[in-house]
């Protein structure tokens, strides 16, 4: 099977965390969003991965495709990286990794995270993951009969279903959307001046191809500081309920306490500081008399004097003060 991961987006609603480092790659609970990600859908598809396409942006920093290189190759994957040099829409980016379209695929959108529980129905055409929503106007939706798929309407005025599609889907043959999509763009067929993923899934459902929801427990968004923040506060009591232990053993307490659930990185030192729960902490950073809730720090950071709940700090940046919720990105400095 292969992954297909479209990155390509600038992360403007997560600046000034996204001006250095691309979104995927801003780490939840230790790892990067995107392997998160990429691990999530190997425990629900239960096939070998053998390949991982990113889809990247023209501007990512330099060391952007050797950091997805080495994630494909921690789960075992030959890593693959293209370029969507202009944003023409979600087929667009899809067909820019269109060698790897063959045989069983699945393509996700590097912006969120799921909890699922459920398998993939090996005789169906194609699946789509969906959650259960309250306001299902705010979201693309699909309808079903019988368990298929019938219909894909994208932010209904009025109730036609509660489905909401998540962005990852399921491809039995990859080369079957591959063809759809670049029907797309030899005819220029667009919607809202962009190539649109959902025209592929109409064409190709209206050819007879049958496509049913994989619905997941949790959905998490990582698209602006508050929601990455609480999404970070999830996965980690995920883990703890999971029975993972995410506090490294070198971690340096001197007059300090840790309240579960945490992440606490390699070379971390907490001197006269609470911390928890809810908390991330990255590699090689330092928190001096602070308290931390439900919070998202990054590594090579140093935090003093500090009483933040809600708070996300970037990597290499030095705070001190008594702000409440902050949101201050790479290398920036607040005393």
């Amino acid at each position: 099977m292969k992954i297909i991961v479209p990155m390509a987006g600038i992360g403007s609603r997560l600046r000034p965390h996204t001006l250095t480092i691309p979104k995927p790659l801003t780490l939840i609970a230790g790892k990067p969003i995107v392997q998160r990600l990429v691990e999530d859908i190997v425990e629900v598809v239960h096939q070998k991965v053998e390949e991982i396409a990113f889809v990247i942006g023209p501007m990512f920093p330099a060391d952007t495709e050797q950091r997805l290189m080495d994630i494909a190759e921690g789960m075992g994957a030959k890593g693959k990286v293209s370029v969507q040099e202009t944003a023409l829409g979600t087929a667009h980016a899809i067909q820019c990794a269109k060698s790897s379209l063959e045989g069983p695929c699945v393509v996700a959108f590097a912006d969120t995270l799921f909890k699922a529980d459920f398998e993939l129905n090996p005789n169906a055409d194609g699946a789509i993951w969906v959650k259960q929503v309250e306001e299902p106007s705010a979201y693309g939706v699909v309808e079903l009969n019988d368990g298929v798929i019938t219909n894909f309407v994208e932010k209904p005025a009025t109730f036609v279903s509660d489905l909401a599609i998540i962005g990852i889907y399921y491809f039995k043959q990859g080369e079957v959307l591959r063809d759809e999509i670049q029907y797309l763009l030899d005819n220029d067929i667009k919607e809202k001046g962009e190539y649109q993923l959902t025209n592929a899934l109409e064409n190709m459902k209206e050819k007879g191809l049958r496509f049913v929801p994989g619905e997941v427990s949790e959905w998490m968004d990582c698209g602006n500081k508050e929601i990455t923040v609480d999404t970070n506060s999830k996965i980690l009591r995920f883990a703890l309920e999971a029975g993972q232990d995410l506090v490294s053993k070198t971690v340096s307490l001197e007059n300090s306490s840790i309240i579960e659930p945490c992440y606490i990185g390699e070379n971390v030192v907490l001197k006269n500081s609470t911390v928890g729960p809810g908390v991330s902490i990255g590699d090689n950073s330092t928190v001096v008399n602070s308290t931390l809730v439900d919070s998202l720090i990054q590594s090579h950071t140093k935090i003093e004097n500090a009483d933040l709940k809600g708070a996300m700090i970037g990597n290499h940046a030095h705070f001190d003060g008594n702000f409440k919720s902050v949101s201050i990105g790479d290398y920036s400095q607040l005393k």
